[in-house]
């Protein structure tokens, strides 16, 4: 099984210093919580985040990531808000005792679609940026090193399972365990949860040993020896896409006000 969590290429924006992917991907997701009207965050979607993507070369892979994790999450949004949203009372539908309501459909619509944008931004920058490369950026920066540990971590932990869990599947298929179709995948969920969760136990462990060994947590600044291109041009486009986000934080709580 590939993985899937960054890709290496020659795009633009993968040459793009990691912290200025960042930055658009906490921009556009702070611009779409701004406004309340379904159409914006679709308008970032299109005009921003699927030509980016297009553009990455990673289109299929963000699509993928899009209906594996988004469509779920929008799926239990229709159903909780729709039928349960507090003082809702416009019916549209009745199922038995429940009452689908129009108040809650929009309600979950809306913040399916935040969602959408939040998952995106980031979705493009795992797509697109080494977490090596994401590291080193930010200590450049001179981020705490705990908090480049825990977004290194956060970056790494889903191919590090994908990898650990297709092997575990390889093991099962070598000791003659169906693992194909449905009844098959079933099947094995259980045998594969335990070395899954107890392998990331263990990885625990060995990087916490090899952390205390480098040096993790001493006082002196670390040297990188990777050295993330920027330029004044992407700092520029840092500083305006922060005045961005300020902007339409500015506006949402001053139209909250009026």
């Amino acid at each position: 099984m590939r993985d899937t969590a960054h890709a290496t290429g020659a795009s633009g924006i993968h040459r793009l210093n990691p912290l200025t992917k960042l930055t658009f991907a906490v921009t556009v997701t702070v611009c779409a919580f701004a406004v309340v009207d379904y159409r914006w965050p679709l308008l970032l979607f299109g005009v921003f985040l699927l030509p980016a993507a297009t553009g990455a070369g990673v289109l299929r892979r963000f699509l993928l990531m899009i209906t594996t994790f988004w469509i779920p999450v929008a799926v239990v949004l229709f159903v909780v808000q729709g039928f349960f949203l507090p003082g809702a009372h416009d019916v549209i539908a009745q199922f038995g005792p429940l009452k689908l309501k129009s108040e809650g459909v929009s309600f979950a619509l809306l913040t399916a679609l935040h969602i959408l944008v939040l998952m995106s931004g980031f979705f493009l920058l795992l797509l697109t940026t080494h977490a090596g490369a994401f590291m080193s950026a930010l200590s450049e920066r001179k981020v705490s090193p705990s908090l480049i540990y825990i977004v290194s971590a956060a970056l790494q932990i889903v191919p590090a399972l994908n990898r650990r869990a297709t092997r575990i599947l390889h093991a099962q298929q070598a000791r003659g365990q169906v693992v194909h179709g449905l009844r098959g995948r079933t099947r094995a969920l259980v045998p594969l949860m335990g070395p899954l969760i107890l392998g990331a136990f263990t990885d625990v462990g060995e990087r916490a040993a090899a952390m205390e060994t480098r040096g993790f947590g001493a006082t002196r600044h670390p040297t990188s020896l990777v050295a993330v291109p920027d330029s004044k041009v992407q700092r520029c486009l840092r500083a305006a896409m922060m005045l961005c986000a300020v902007a339409a934080i500015t506006m949402n709580v001053w139209g909250v006000v009026r």
